[in-house]
């Protein structure tokens, strides 16, 4: 049987702002960057995905409202299990991500930092 791949897609207002905040934090160039799509591999079959929000609307219509209706309020939490998750958050810090939280011991056992990604995104990078 097939492993699933898992593509997750956080809408974001700037493409390239946002391709240049991954790759700073991630510490690699996208594996795929065009108009409409930026990719960063994760892991074996998990992949983040950069979409313009205006162009979700295009793709899905109206049926769905406007995720810039939204634009400020955290919507979804990309959580990364890293080796060295203090360098990490200082890239994000120092690519303008801003600190909710430092790296600090979580109950579940991993240290933890949270920063709000520059589309409201929270971003966790976590080590055991």
């Amino acid at each position: 049987m097939h492993s699933p791949e898992a593509l997750f897609i956080l809408y974001v207002h700037d493409q390239d702002a946002s391709t240049a905040f991954y790759a700073a934090v991630l510490a690699r160039a996208p594996s795929l960057h065009e108009p409409g799509m930026t990719e960063f591999a994760l892991g074996p079959g998990a992949t983040l995905g950069l979409m313009p929000a205006a162009g979700i609307r295009r793709l899905l219509g109206d049926g769905l409202p406007d995720p810039a209706a939204a634009a400020g309020i955290p919507r979804a939490e990309l959580y990364l299990v890293v080796p060295d998750a203090a360098a990490h958050h200082r890239r994000a810090l120092a690519a303008g991500a801003r600190e909710l939280s430092p790296l600090l011991p979580r109950d579940w056992g991993q240290r933890v930092a949270y920063s709000l990604d520059p589309d409201g995104h929270v971003l966790a990078v976590a080590e055991a």
